[in-house]
């Protein structure tokens, strides 16, 4: 569905060079700090921004070239765009209407009022969370191929985020569909991706199945002195600590094994992203 290589992006003070793909069937999460990439390289995606080098194809086609037909197969929620705040969901019904062919306006309205999204009260007076929900609903309102959703369960309650999630579900459960999102909520993520791209300073620092990275991956805690004695051969990076190391590691098992006096966490997205904030690559 998606495939960038090397798309490159240049700004005064950050360089995306970025390169992943989202096959027919998965659902992959780009994670990272603020300000590591994500929302560049969703905005390279969509051809929002214009790049300065590599290639980004949806659908088979470079992404300057898609049709309108091609992105009415698109449902997309960007964390810094929307809709005209000053209209109502009442308002915007027909809009959305006219944009795609195959607006579902009956089960549009349904899931309104199913999450509680008023359809007379304008956007501007909608909170974070009940925005993040018509944008979602808006998303998945047409029968698109292929959805694209930057911190689409930002603002949200737990409830309503799993609520939401299995939304995404039951969308993924037709053939022929795909998912790109991105969120700071790891769990969600966890629960939800089959696989995981980690951006980090505008390059993607690491790519594992969802699966695999939480069976394992792990994060060694070792004093100074089991540090020395470790087998390095399988540590990813590792970060200075008061009281030694914290390592982090692709075969959490061999370390259970072979060094049961150490101290062995849970890897995970947060841990990821915590180990290259300070954190040296081996």
């Amino acid at each position: 569905m998606i495939v960038l290589e090397q798309v490159k992006k240049h700004y005064q003070d950050f360089t995306l060079d970025c390169s992943l793909k989202v096959p027919e069937g998965c659902v992959t999460g780009l994670v990272g700090r603020n300000g590591a990439g994500k929302s560049t390289t969703f905005k390279a995606i969509l051809g929002l921004i214009r790049t300065d080098g590599g290639r980004a194809q949806v659908f088979g086609k470079p992404a300057a070239e898609l049709t309108k037909a091609d992105r009415e197969q698109m449902g997309v929620v960007l964390s810094d765009s929307g809709f005209n705040e000053y209209l109502s969901v009442k308002d915007l019904a027909p809009v959305l209407r006219n944009m795609y062919h195959s607006f579902d306006e009956a089960e549009f309205i349904q899931k309104c009022g199913k999450f509680r999204v008023p359809m007379d009260k304008q956007i501007k007076d909608f909170s974070t969370g009940m925005r993040r929900k018509f944008q979602i609903i808006a998303a998945l309102s047409h029968k698109a191929k292929l959805l694209i959703l930057d911190e689409p369960t930002a603002g949200l309650d737990v409830v309503t985020r799993e609520l939401l999630l299995d939304m995404l579900r039951e969308y993924m459960e037709k053939e022929g569909r795909a998912i790109l999102i991105s969120s700071h909520i790891s769990t969600d993520l966890e629960s939800f991706c089959d696989d995981i791209y980690l951006i980090d300073e505008g390059k993607i620092a690491l790519h594992e199945e969802t699966d695999v990275l939480l069976s394992s991956y792990g994060i060694l805690k070792a004093t100074q002195e089991q540090y020395e004695k470790l087998d390095k051969s399988y540590l990813l990076s590792e970060k200075k600590e008061d009281y030694g190391y914290r390592c982090l590691t692709r075969e959490k098992r061999f370390y259970q094994e072979n060094y049961p006096e150490v101290v062995i966490e849970k890897g995970g997205i947060d841990e990821l992203i915590m180990m290259r904030e300070g954190g040296r690559d081996r």
